[in-house]
Order: structure tokens, then sequence, then C-alpha cells
């Protein structure tokens, strides 16, 4: 594996059973993403995006094929290793945003950082830096349910960003944006790419399709690359 791979997917396939019924999800797909990528992943309802999301970001596991993320095949982890990999390596930004309603912006953030065990003494910059790099500085203290749209899906980003991932995993993040607040996700997610994130947007958005370095589309559990 070159020294830039993030994520190297070799023959991936997932089936999901329900009675005597079979349903093949992902079929034989293979993938290489590298630090600094930007990457948009297409195709239609039910097509398996959030299931390859799942297994790319270690919530879920392939039948067969193989999944190394930074050189490690994850097949051969324990459970408890997963999870720590996951934690320490991994970000994740959902269109649904997941942001707790009861907590202010700070507190969301935090908990990031609960996750992975950072240390307490680094923990009030590291939140400050990630609210900052979004333009919620201002808004620290506010609770998550006084947020507007763009304003949750960037604190979602923070919260993402704060654990120095070196693999963003968005679903549909800008599913719920207007074009302002979808230019201003996406340039976010451009800066985490230069400094060397590998992000990977699951969207049936040609806006992010258009954004990216490399565009694939799911269709018959196959993926396949395309041209904007």
């Amino acid at each position: 594996m070159k020294a830039d791979c993030v994520v190297a997917a070799s023959g991936l396939t997932r089936s999901f059973r329900s009675d005597e019924t079979v349903r093949h999800v992902l079929t034989d797909v293979s993938a290489t993403f590298d630090r600094g990528e930007r990457v948009a992943i297409g195709g239609g309802s039910g097509a398996g995006k959030s299931t390859l999301l799942n297994i790319l970001g270690l919530l879920d596991a392939a039948d067969s094929g193989t999944y190394e993320l930074l050189g490690v095949e994850v097949g051969s982890l324990s459970e408890r290793s997963r999870d720590a990999m996951r934690a320490r390596e991994l970000g994740f930004v959902f269109q649904a945003h997941h942001i707790l309603g009861h907590r202010t912006a700070w507190e969301n953030v935090a908990l990031k950082l609960s996750t992975v065990h950072a240390p307490v003494a680094e923990r009030g910059d590291r939140i400050h830096a990630a609210l900052e790099s979004v333009d919620l500085s201002s808004r620290a203290s506010a609770l998550g349910r006084t947020l507007s749209g763009g304003e949750k899906q960037r604190l979602a980003l923070a919260r993402a960003m704060v654990g120095d991932p070196v693999l963003l995993l968005a679903d549909e993040p800008t599913g719920n944006l207007d074009d302002d607040n979808t230019r201003r996700i996406l340039g976010l997610f451009a800066d985490q790419a230069r400094v060397g994130v590998a992000v990977v947007v699951i969207t049936h958005d040609a806006r992010v399709a258009a954004w990216a370095d490399s565009a694939y589309i799911l269709e018959d559990g196959h993926l396949r690359g395309f041209s904007c």
C-alpha cells in the first residue's frame, strides 16, 4: 500500500436476509481513497450507499472482501480494537447531524474528545479551534436546539474535526441545506482535504459531485467511476 493511501477496499460484498429472501446490496466493490482526496459517491435510493459508508466507518462489516484502513486489515481486528480505531481515526457527519439539543455547542464538540480520551488540559483549546474553524465561536454557549439548520451541520463538522480524523465520512450532509450553506459546508470539507484528510461524501447532490476530485456511482451493487 502506498504511503498516502487511507482506504483500500477490494471485493467487498454485503447481503441482507429477510425470511427466505436475500438482497445483495454490495457486489465486488473495490476502491482506494488517498489522503487529501475529495470523494463523492452517488446512486439511487436503496443502492447501498449507506451500507458502504457503514462498512468504511467500521459500523458494519462486509460479508467478504478486504478493507484496509491505514494499512490495517480491519477484518482481523477485535470489536474493541475496531471501536478504538473508529474513535481515533474517523469523523462522521450525517444529514440528521445528531446534535444534542439540550447541550451547548461547546458540549456537543466536547463529547467527541471524551470518546478519544484526549488529555483534559488540551480539550479547551481544541474545542475553541474547532468552533472557530466553522465560524461558531460566538455560539459556543448556545443550546443545540436553538441553532439553525446550517449551524447544526457546521457544528456536526466541528465535532467530527476536533478528533483530528484521517478519514471524514459524510452521509447526505447538504441534503437539507440551501445553496449558501452547501457552499459553506463544501468549503469546510475542502479545508479538511487540504490538511490531508480523506473526505468521502455520500450524496444525491450534483453540486457535491462537481466539487469532488473523484466521483463514483453505486449501481446494482457495483461501484463505478463517472465524469460530471
